[in-house]
């Protein structure tokens, strides 16, 4: 099945480009050039992802994903040409799964909507993982050492989780960024401060648990 996206775009001419490089690229397009527009294409539903241009003509975009928000956890990227922060973060705290400001390539538009609707798929069937003494619950969410658990935040059990899924595998920055952040607006330092901190917590079991190494040039794999 193609994805099917609504791009709720006011200027044609970037729409138009945008349409026909997203569907020659396997996606289903309903464009949209204002708010009203926009929420009937989304209420008629079949929509997998949005693609919201935040200045419209009859209307605020934010108000129009504020609104989506209240009834609707679609994926939803904007698009706009605000490139203040306060506007970013602004969308971003109402709910938007990413943000891209204008001028941008389609092929990273392309790769955006990609990364997005991968986090939105429903999880895999719940598993267990072990490496060694360490146990990782994906249905709990939830890692343990031996009977010891580990208190994680969110994101530092997504990367032990993503790690510990492919032991002894390399994963670079980039890829860890892709697959937990959505590498939209964060940069590789993120991914340095979260290692650093796992490794803490794994090192301070008071049973020996398997250890974050860094293959310098490459990435990060869990060795047990």
């Amino acid at each position: 099945m193609r994805p099917h996206l609504a791009l709720i775009e006011d200027d044609s001419d970037f729409a138009l480009m945008c349409r026909s490089y997203l569907e020659r690229a396997g996606f289903t397009v309903t464009w949209a050039m204002d708010a009203r527009a926009g929420k009937a294409a989304l209420h008629e539903g079949g929509i997998d992802l949005a693609v919201l241009d935040l200045g419209l003509p009859d209307g605020s975009g934010l108000e129009l994903l504020r609104a989506l928000r209240s009834t609707s956890r679609l994926p939803l990227i904007v698009i706009t040409g605000r490139g203040a922060e306060a506007d970013r973060v602004a969308g971003l705290e109402i709910g938007a799964d990413d943000y891209l400001v204008k001028p941008f390539s389609q092929r990273e538009l392309v790769a955006r909507i990609r990364a997005v609707l991968r986090r939105a798929q429903p999880p895999d069937t719940p598993t267990v993982f072990r490496i060694g003494p360490l146990r990782i619950d994906t249905a709990a969410r939830q890692a343990s050492c031996e009977g010891f658990l580990l208190v994680l935040r969110p994101k530092e059990y997504a990367l032990l989780e993503m790690l510990a899924a492919a032991p002894g595998r390399v994963f670079s920055a980039e890829q860890l960024l892709d697959r937990i952040w959505g590498a939209s607006w964060q940069q590789p330092a993120t991914v340095i401060e979260h290692v650093y901190r796992l490794r803490g917590k794994l090192a301070r079991l008071p049973v020996p648990a398997p250890r974050i190494t860094t293959v310098r040039g490459y990435g990060y794999r869990l060795d047990p």
